[in-house]
């Protein structure tokens, strides 16, 4: 018989899904997700079959298909396939083929759940897969989250076996007489994770019989403590990080305090890309010049004077774009400078908007980075200062110095530091017949 009942509290345990959700299921046509096929069969939920094809395994690969595809027209059941050029994929992204197939099957089984309307995918995913991927992540290194392995649901991706270790489900198999495909590459210890469940798995179960339940009961642990872990970096973030449109701030200082530092700091940076070793290099340069950088892959993190900013990893250098007389609106990274006219001789108090005399201008007009050596004669005064003396004695951050726009004039001269101050020699007099407006926006 099929264990139904346990598979229905499991679901029912860890909130899965809800009644009438449709699920579509990955099947390989291995022992594993066959029998979780059969398992959601049984129990009357709607699903539908996806496999794929990944072309590693020559015939073997395309009798798996076919095995699955007469499978799902056996239950009656909608059946989807893709085949991959896997190991194309693979060189072409510098990856494994392991993580190749990884990230060509969930992007696949992505699209047809939300093309099909499934409500979420299933993986056989099984007590054995979890102890392998906790051993995998510890041997590589990794953080709390690695220590709970592979979770019952995340996101769109349910595990409904996790009730099951590998023997549970040959047992299983075999006294419900259920037919399935065996991989080859099962037993190739070229893959980790091979190598781990047949020469690493079998040592520890000499010494801990009861291995996938122990396990099991450590990962429930372990996500409990990430879950605390989790409340408490809120709390934390709620306190000491402010966020602002030019960045988000968190005071070194406030950071100096943390306990445990090292781990706190991880957590709260952790979603912009900063690993352990970039955590260390921040912890220990605390207390370096202003303007002292780390990059992770998507933001940089900059000290500047009191605060550690992280802001978006953007290119320093923006092409240059260029204001004819017809142009109404330009973005420049993450903003946008509009220009108008008007024969109101108006002035407003205001950063965001230059209102200068159009006579003055050369068209085309150049929005720009700052460059060395820039200098303009900031509105109100009479001598020419530097664009970077002018950023010091304002205190503009270093994030926010290259990518301010700069509006040049076709003689060259700098018109406006967008958002900061205009040039005086471009302010507006008696003698000004026309003005041309131009605002600083954010996209």
């Amino acid at each position: 018989m099929l264990p139904l009942t346990q598979f229905q509290d499991f679901i029912d345990q860890n909130k899965l899904f809800s009644p009438g959700n449709r699920i579509l299921l990955a099947v390989s046509g291995g022992k594993d997700s066959v029998l979780m096929l059969h398992l959601f069969k049984a129990i009357g939920v709607e699903v539908g079959v996806a496999h794929c094809n990944f072309n590693l395994r020559a015939d073997e690969a395309q009798r798996d298909e076919n095995f699955v595809k007469m499978l799902a027209a056996s239950l009656n059941l909608p059946f989807y396939v893709t085949q991959f050029d896997t190991k194309k994929y693979a060189q072409e992204n510098k990856v494994s083929t392991q993580m190749a197939a990884r990230s060509l099957r969930y992007q696949w089984f992505e699209e047809i759940r939300n093309e099909e309307n499934y409500d979420f995918i299933a993986l056989a995913q099984h007590q054995n897969d979890a102890v392998e991927t906790v051993l995998i992540n510890l041997t590589r290194g990794t953080g709390i989250s690695g220590l709970h392995g592979i979770l019952p649901k995340r996101a769109r991706l349910i595990r409904p076996m996790l009730f099951l270790n590998r023997q549970e489900i040959d047992q299983l198999v075999d006294e419900n007489d259920i037919s399935y495909v065996e991989d080859s590459s099962n037993l190739s210890t070229n893959y980790t994770r091979n190598k781990i469940r047949l020469e690493v798995v079998p040592h520890l179960q000499e010494i801990n019989p009861n291995l996938e339940k122990t396990f099991t009961e450590n990962i429930a642990r372990f996500a409990e403590i990430e879950q605390f872990l989790a409340l408490r970096v809120k709390k934390i973030e709620e306190k000491i990080v402010v966020k602002k449109g030019d960045g988000i701030y968190i005071s070194l200082h406030k950071i100096a305090k943390l306990n445990p530092q090292k781990l706190l700091l991880f957590e709260l940076l952790k979603p912009y890309g900063f690993t352990e070793s970039l955590i260390a290099e921040v912890i220990s340069s605390l207390k370096s010049l202003s303007g002292t950088q780390f990059f992770s892959a998507s933001h940089q993190a900059i000290i500047n004077r009191n605060n550690l900013v992280i802001v978006e990893k953007h290119a320093d250098v923006i092409e240059n774009q260029f204001f004819h007389p017809v142009t109404k609106t330009i973005s420049f990274g993450a903003l946008q400078i509009a220009q108008t006219f008007t024969e109101e001789l108006k002035y407003e108090s205001n950063k965001q908007k230059a209102f200068v005399d159009l006579n003055k201008l050369i068209y085309p007009l150049i929005l720009r980075n700052w460059q060395n050596g820039d200098k303009f004669i900031p509105l109100g005064m009479r001598n020419f200062k530097k664009v970077s003396d002018f950023f010091i004695d304002e205190k503009v951050p270093l994030h926010l110095k290259t990518s301010t726009p700069i509006l040049i004039n076709g003689n060259g001269d700098v018109v406006w530091i967008a958002g900061m101050r205009q040039d005086n020699r471009y302010k507006l007099t008696a003698t000004t017949k026309k003005v041309a407006i131009f605002e600083l926006k954010i996209n």
